[in-house]
């Protein structure tokens, strides 16, 4: 790394404030030190821990320890955020902090945004008054969702941009283009936010679902402690999906729901979601270093975001093609274990949350990919497989998962710069070449893998099962009962 020329994508003209400086917050910022042109003098980050404070002392970084909150943020941010010349640009890497509140405070103040996750106030997500579609993904969309139809245009404000969600509705479309070209279907690439051009491109091809499949097998020198609760990023956010429902977009190929399974009565209607917690609900899914593997259907933007996108309706507003799409997460062995404690003590989270650093790890990958599904060729993966070792020596600060995140943070923040009054986007409305092109340096080996296995394969057959032998990708036989 040292000595080593990094491209310059542009220039901030105005203040930085980065909110939350835990293990995403402090890989992405030497990406932004590497990658643009700033006042170094107005880059601020927030935090209400000082964990790292020593790292930012070493790169002469203003820090102010305190909680971003309800009471507190416009009167805390509008100053930072106005400071001096030029517009400035939020990094919003927090959790317990409103989103939409913030995308809001940015936008009226003409400054550019950016974020991970839809984010609520702190309580939302152990709200034991609020009912289960109250505390879905789905419905803090929503809320984003709103505010973009009620105010169209003006200052860019990046929703939900990190690996996933973020990165795979690139991949998603990367593979779509891979499928097409395979199967010779003639077609013109659609506009980036051509919502219609790409549904209609993925009903071509035949998908009838995407799996946002991932395999983290990086193993940690030392076995971990009872009490405690390790994952390889944001061990609070982790939990907090984690409990929220399992949530998934629902396909039209779909002829089987769960009994458990809920609809929302408002908005794009794009997902369902079931009565359970989702890391506590089991899914068969493949990648490419395990092959069939068991993942958990936690819930997240883009299981919604997906479905939606690529949602095609008929001159009557009729939905005749979506695909089903959702997470199918196997994390790092130690935070499966850290969930089989946590579930076995009632669902109460360990006392001491821990996310592994680079240095606490021996070896392995994060395997993170977008399976789609049920076409003529049976499956198809493309994702990254980016090694902690390769890690090291590309970036400081983070292991394998952190840097597919903060490098989509760096993607998402150039095509920002790059596009500033685009209004409130995803992920899958951004222009997916040009983000990959700048992320494609952090992601390891980047592979496209066809595979002849489906969820009908791999049982024991020593017990009686509801399956569908009729159509092997029905979400009737990928949901482990």
């Amino acid at each position: 790394m040292a000595g080593k020329e990094y491209p310059v994508y542009g220039e901030i003209d105005g203040p930085i404030v980065m909110i939350g400086f835990g293990s995403i917050g402090r890989g992405t910022l030497p990406l932004i030190e590497r990658h643009f042109k700033y006042d170094k003098d107005r880059l601020v980050v927030i935090d209400p821990r000082a964990d790292n404070e020593e790292i930012l002392k070493k790169h002469g970084v203003k820090f102010i320890q305190s909680g971003v909150t309800k009471e507190n943020y416009k009167d805390l941010l509008t100053p930072l955020l106005t400071e001096g010349p030029g517009r400035g640009f939020c990094v919003n890497l927090s959790v317990d902090t409103s989103s939409l509140d913030l995308i809001k405070l940015c936008r009226e103040l003409g400054v550019l945004y950016i974020d991970t996750v839809v984010e609520p106030w702190l309580g939302f997500y152990f709200d034991k008054s609020a009912d289960n579609a109250s505390r879905t993904n789905y419905a803090l969309r929503e809320t984003v969702r709103q505010e973009k139809l009620k105010n169209p245009g003006g200052p860019t404000a990046v929703s939900t941009c990190g690996a996933n969600p973020g990165m795979v509705s690139w991949f998603v479309k990367k593979a779509l283009v891979d499928l097409a070209n395979e199967f010779s279907i003639a077609f013109e690439e659609p506009a980036q936010d051509d919502r219609q051009g790409w549904a209609e491109l993925m009903a071509k091809a035949g998908v009838k679902g995407i799996h946002i499949a991932e395999r983290d097998t990086q193993r940690t020198k030392h076995p971990k402690p009872m009490n405690v609760f390790w994952n390889t990023w944001s061990a609070e956010g982790f939990i907090s999906e984690g409990l929220q429902p399992s949530e998934l977009g629902w396909g039209t190929h779909e002829t089987w729901r769960p009994d458990n399974a809920k609809d929302h009565k408002d908005g794009c209607k794009a997902a369902i979601y079931l009565e359970q917690p989702g890391a506590n609900t089991r899914v068969r899914t493949w990648c490419p270093t395990p092959g069939p593997q068991y993942g958990f259907l936690v819930t997240h933007n883009e299981s919604i975001s997906i479905a939606d996108f690529f949602t095609l309706k008929d001159d009557s507003g009729n939905v005749v093609f979506r695909p089903t799409c959702h997470y199918a997460y196997h994390p790092a062995n130690d935070a499966v274990l850290s969930l089989h404690e946590m579930f076995g003590n009632g669902g109460n989270q360990q006392p001491k949350l821990h996310v592994l650093d680079e240095d606490e790890l021996e070896d392995g990958i994060d395997e993170l990919g977008v399976l789609l599904y049920g076409h003529q060729k049976n499956a198809y993966w493309y994702g990254s497989r980016l090694s902690v070792e390769e890690t090291r020596e590309i970036a400081p600060y983070q292991n394998a998962t952190g840097l597919q995140v903060t490098s989509a943070v760096l993607a998402g923040m150039v095509w920002a710069l790059e596009n500033p009054e685009a209004g409130i986007v995803e992920a899958d409305e951004m222009d997916y070449k040009r983000c990959l092109d700048v992320q494609m340096p952090y992601l390891g080996p980047v592979e496209g893998h066809y595979t002849d296995w489906t969820p009908l394969e791999g049982r024991p057959g020593l017990f009686p099962e509801d399956i569908d032998e009729s159509d092997p990708w029905q979400f009737r036989n990928v949901l482990v009962r």
